[in-house]
């Protein structure tokens, strides 16, 4: 009997995504933040046709999904955060902050593929590649944003940017990415660290 997590998870975000999808703050925005999401769950769904991840990796997965489809109908800077940002004092927003680290997230299912599938023969690569491909991946969509910035009209670029006036807002989005990587990984090898052992010398 197939385990049912994906099929829970991919209901909830399509029920996320209808409510979410009436009346964003800026149409063109939450077209712009909700591609990319579309885009994830789909090749989810086909990944899944060929390689079933556990339930932990698709729980992982679905935390990105769920921020990213919240910041895209209000836009990052807009998201109701102030609770967070008035206990610990902060100046600005974090809600995007806390979304990219939930993008290092991936570097779950990225670690459990290599694994299952036996792509890699040493333990340093099973741990750093993941954590490679989601700075990659940061850097990549941060030139996505800064593209689209200066494509667009400047009220949706600006929003879709979301830097909130800090001039380091990419590097520290990036460094969220990797962080967030960083803590999938050793929750992999902690969850797995019996099989890793078995199946990597």
């Amino acid at each position: 009997m197939k385990d049912k997590t994906p099929h829970i998870l991919l209901g909830l975000y399509i029920v996320e995504f209808i409510i979410f999808g009436i009346a964003p703050y800026h149409r063109g925005v939450w077209w712009a933040e909700n591609i990319p999401i579309m885009l994830i769950v789909a090749a989810a769904v086909i990944i899944s046709k060929y390689f079933r991840f556990t339930p932990t990796a698709y729980i992982m997965m679905f935390f990105l999904i769920f921020f990213h489809t919240i910041g895209g109908h209000y836009t990052f800077e807009r998201v109701p955060f102030s609770f967070v940002s008035d206990l610990f004092g902060f100046e600005r927003n974090h809600f995007d902050r806390m979304a990219h680290f939930t993008v290092g997230f991936y570097a779950y299912p990225i670690a459990e593929v290599l694994l299952k599938r036996k792509l890699v023969n040493t333990k340093w690569v099973l741990y750093l590649f993941p954590v490679f491909a989601i700075f990659t991946v940061a850097a990549l969509y941060e030139l996505f944003e800064w593209i689209f910035a200066i494509s667009t009209d400047p009220e949706a670029g600006m929003t879709v940017l979301g830097s909130q006036g800090d001039i380091w807002d990419a590097q520290k989005d990036m460094l969220s990415d990797g962080l967030g990587a960083i803590t999938a990984t050793l929750l992999f090898y902690i969850v797995n660290r019996k099989e890793i052992s078995e199946k990597i010398k």
